[in-house]
């Protein structure tokens, strides 16, 4: 391992053309992977990796944070992963609403929230369904499952988001970032491909990468060596294929289809989230329980979270970082959830 560490080291240094050149990660377990072995500091001074709206939690907008805390409030199960349960909504969180009473259940799989749902038919379980194409599946499975089985006390609030329309969004609003770390999780359900618009329309490259210290460094060398010449190149060859995982996709398409959706610092942005089809109506949480998010999605005040997931800033550029804002006593969601950058700057001392 240090040997192919001290060989990306050697190459980073011979493509490195000098010039000032921002590099995102958009994927939470690079973020952690990033802080945890301490790459941006042996990384060149003018080669700065940043982090982005990779985190799932994260990207979550305030609006929806809310209404999921309402949502507990009219005496359903809230099923869902346990980052969520501590993000602060503007009066409250799921983990206070259990504490008051209400049944909020942390599950490390959808399907254990079906389960759940089969086991106890009397109670009204929802499902948060938060997260990219990773996760996406096997929400889409749960909704198919309780379809086939005629299971009625099952729901799902669907607040995925997915990734291209995220990124493009951020190369239109006038970032600087010259190279995309992308998401390895992702790119295992989605292939590479859907990124080939960054090198299209925008002539800025990206590699798909792994998640050790030298799958990071090893895609930075791919991204300097073709910066006059961008391309979109999968460096975690192990997992990802070109064009991924076809059976995912043909799940994800069955069961949801396309939808704006609102993100956490990007706004509502055309196209980047999932509904649940007509034919799944059922299981729409949104229409069962006529959830109504708040008109506008009001950041807690003097939380930068959303400034943060855009690379605005770094986490310590906060100035409730490390303050007001710590893991024990999170003001915003990039310091709850475990794949959250403001995390990982503060586990890990960056």
């Amino acid at each position: 391992m240090q040997g192919i560490i001290n060989t990306a080291k050697e190459l980073i240094d011979r493509y490195n053309i000098g010039e000032s050149i921002k590099i995102m990660e958009v994927c939470g377990s690079h973020t952690m992977a990033i802080s945890k072995y301490g790459l941006r500091q042996i990384l060149p001074p003018n080669i700065k990796l940043i982090s982005g709206p990779g985190c799932p939690v994260c990207v979550t907008a305030q609006n929806e944070i809310d209404a999921s805390i309402s949502l507990a409030s009219q005496g359903v199960t809230i099923a869902t992963f346990g980052d969520l349960v501590r993000v602060p909504g503007n009066n409250s969180s799921l983990q206070e609403e259990r504490a008051k009473g209400r049944n909020v259940r942390v599950f490390y799989s959808p399907l254990d929230a079906l389960d759940y749902a089969i086991a106890n038919p009397s109670k009204e379980v929802v499902f948060i369904g938060i997260g990219f194409e990773t996760t996406i599946p096997s929400v889409a499975l749960t909704i198919k499952e309780a379809y086939t089985k005629k299971i009625k006390n099952y729901s799902v609030y669907c607040l995925h988001k997915t990734m291209p329309k995220a990124l493009e969004a951020l190369v239109v609003n006038g970032s600087d970032i010259q190279g995309f770390l992308l998401p390895g999780h992702v790119a295992a359900i989605t292939g590479s491909t859907i990124y080939n618009f960054l090198v299209d329309k925008y002539k800025i490259g990206g590699v798909v990468s792994g998640f050790e210290a030298s799958d990071i460094l090893m895609s930075v060398v791919m991204i300097l060596k073709n910066l006059r010449d961008p391309k979109i190149e999968i460096q975690y060859k192990r997992v990802v294929k070109e064009e991924g995982n076809t059976d995912a996709q043909s799940l994800i398409e069955e069961v949801f289809e396309e939808s704006d959706a609102e993100w956490r610092g990007l706004g509502m942005i055309e196209g980047s989230g999932l509904k649940i089809r007509e034919k799944y109506s059922e299981y729409d949480a949104e229409k069962k329980f006529n959830i109504k998010k708040p008109n506008s999605s009001t950041e807690i005040k003097g939380c930068r979270c959303g400034d943060v997931l855009k690379g605005i800033i770094t986490p310590k550029q906060c100035p409730l970082f490390g303050k007001a804002c710590t893991p024990l006593n999170p003001v915003g969601p990039c310091m709850v959830s475990s794949e959250g950058s403001c995390a990982a700057y503060y586990k890990y001392g960056e």
